[in-house]
């Protein structure tokens, strides 16, 4: 019981010398392996052959793990707020590296079932507290620069997918002898899954517990050198006041918010979710004919797109802190309906105008994501903020299911899957600028909370002052070496899987040239 007390609130409070740049690594060791929920297609086919199942039962998986993504996010918010980021990482590591384990013995023992339990339950709990847990203390962090830490973040979440790809390809490979994971067409067998599934469990266990070692809530009253809170308070629609997340759910900015963030992921959603063959469409000679791109081609494209979604999450969120949070998303709406019609009416006519438009749709999409933690705080201050991004995210879940039904529900009565053109597609995504546009209203609407929202803090003085002490008696467990070898370990691991995610997908991408 003493041991696991190290992760009780009051022993993660910070020291006022402590760096704060130890919390951007450690956010992203959580971000960069729950990641590879989009990753889940490489083994795929792989799953289906194995248990002798559809695509359908098995891509019924990943819409568990991202149901309960949303759900769990937004009922244990407000616990992840009131228990602190440590404790709530540690059950996200213990939670998502399950799921995998008990994943695995589905697939060992057959029963797809476990699989349904582990990966997509036990594991989209993991998802959801992993998701939010480090959001909100990055904001208090970095007061002066939230959409630069969100987007820091945030922006391994679409990397992991990056890293978890080619890794389980490879370990594949490792497990399985007769697996070769230069071919896409190749199979895995059930023995390889399960080595998978382990490994993998193991693995992201260990480097999630490097966020939690670092992780640590500030002190009462720190702020970063040379930051003047007054500046925060002149900006527009930023507030100094605070709201409950109870009270959020009462306002109507947290519903317009809700509506943006949907629209923003239904549209870039469906293009992400069809990639691969709907670069292939677009240049298919005829209806049935050969596409002049090749399936290698294909994948390179995907990769390209994973570029730039976790690019997009960084660029755009640390724009937002120049340009602030509703222009921001001014852009990723009104420009994103400009570039669907640019998409449809001349997607078509060379692959370098496909791949500039969707890649820069998709970079709006990881954007959206990466800016609405800051977007959160502007609006209901840093109270609640990680419990009401947690209910916000469910318009996420929704727009998981929108988004495919919608561009998927058009191709299927266009035609069957290798026979559709460009001019198949046109419905969708003309669809998709009248999503965009209802997102684009939502947000010109939103105004600064009404001050009857606002929390009485008088509660909450009982709580910074048991903070403060814990923070002084926080002064003398690190030393200024042991912070300075911490800071390179910590960087130099994310880093090295941030590198290697980069440069497997850039070999990937050169298959489109």
């Amino acid at each position: 019981m003493a041991v696991m007390s190290v992760l009780d609130r009051e022993h993660t409070v910070a020291p006022h010398t402590y760096n704060r740049w130890l919390i951007p690594p450690a956010a992203l060791a959580a971000h960069l392996c729950i990641g590879q929920a989009y990753a889940t297609s490489v083994y795929k086919n792989s799953m289906v052959e194995h248990f002798g199942t559809s695509q359908t039962s098995i891509g019924f998986v990943f819409s568990i793990a991202i149901v309960m993504l949303g759900l769990s996010a937004a009922l244990f918010g407000t616990w992840v707020d009131r228990v602190g980021p440590r404790k709530a990482m540690f059950t996200a590591a213990c939670c998502w590296a399950s799921g995998f384990l008990v994943g695995a013995a589905g697939i060992a023992t057959g029963q797809l079932w476990l699989l349904y339990l582990g990966y997509g339950v036990i594991g989209g709990i993991g998802l959801g507290i992993g998701y939010i847990s480090p959001v909100s203390t990055l904001i208090k962090w970095f007061p002066d620069r939230p959409g630069l830490a969100t987007g820091m973040a945030i922006m391994g979440f679409g990397g992991g997918a990056m890293v978890a790809s080619p890794a389980s390809r490879q370990l594949m490979g490792f497990f399985d002898s007769d697996y070769d994971p230069a071919d896409a067409a190749s199979l895995a067998d059930g023995g390889a899954l399960t080595g998978l599934f382990v490994s993998l469990g193991v693995l992201y266990f260990l480097i999630m517990m490097i966020g939690v070692a670092n992780i640590r809530v500030p002190p009462p009253g720190w702020k970063p050198d040379g930051f003047d809170p007054a500046q925060v308070k002149e900006k527009p629609l930023v507030t100094d006041a605070d709201v409950s997340a109870a009270n959020a759910l009462r306002t109507p900015q947290f519903w317009l918010l809700w509506t943006v963030l949907f629209c923003n992921v239904t549209a870039g959603i469906g293009i992400l979710e069809q990639a691969a063959p709907m670069i292939q469409d677009f240049f298919r000679d005829g209806v049935g004919g050969a596409s002049a791109v090749t399936v290698a081609a294909a994948g390179g494209f995907v990769g390209l797109l994973s570029l730039f979604n976790m690019a997009g999450r960084f660029v755009w969120s640390s724009t937002s802190d120049y340009i602030g949070r509703k222009p921001i998303y001014m852009v990723y709406l009104g420009v994103g309906m400009v570039l669907y019609v640019f998409l449809a009416l001349s997607g078509s006519t060379t692959m370098a105008v496909f791949v500039l438009i969707a890649a820069i749709i998709i970079s709006f999409y990881g954007g959206g994501f990466a800016t609405v933690p800051a977007y959160l705080r502007d609006l209901f201050g840093v109270f609640q903020v990680g419990a009401i991004h947690g209910r916000l995210l469910t318009a996420w879940a929704a727009a998981g299911v929108a988004g495919p039904l919608i561009i998927n529900g058009f191709l299927d009565r266009a035609g069957g899957a290798g026979t559709l053109t460009a001019d198949a597609y046109r419905p969708a995504l003309f669809t998709m600028v009248g999503v965009l546009a209802v997102g684009f209203v939502a947000n010109l609407l939103i105004r600064p909370v009404d001050a009857k929202y606002h929390e009485d803090l008088t509660d909450r003085h009982a709580q910074a002052e048991t903070d403060r002490q814990a923070g002084l008696d926080a002064e003398a467990e690190l030393s200024p070496s042991s912070t300075r070898v911490r800071l390179v370990l910590s960087w130099g691991v994310v880093g090295a899987l941030l590198l290697y995610g980069v440069s497997q997908t850039l070999v990937t991408a050169l298959n489109l040239f």
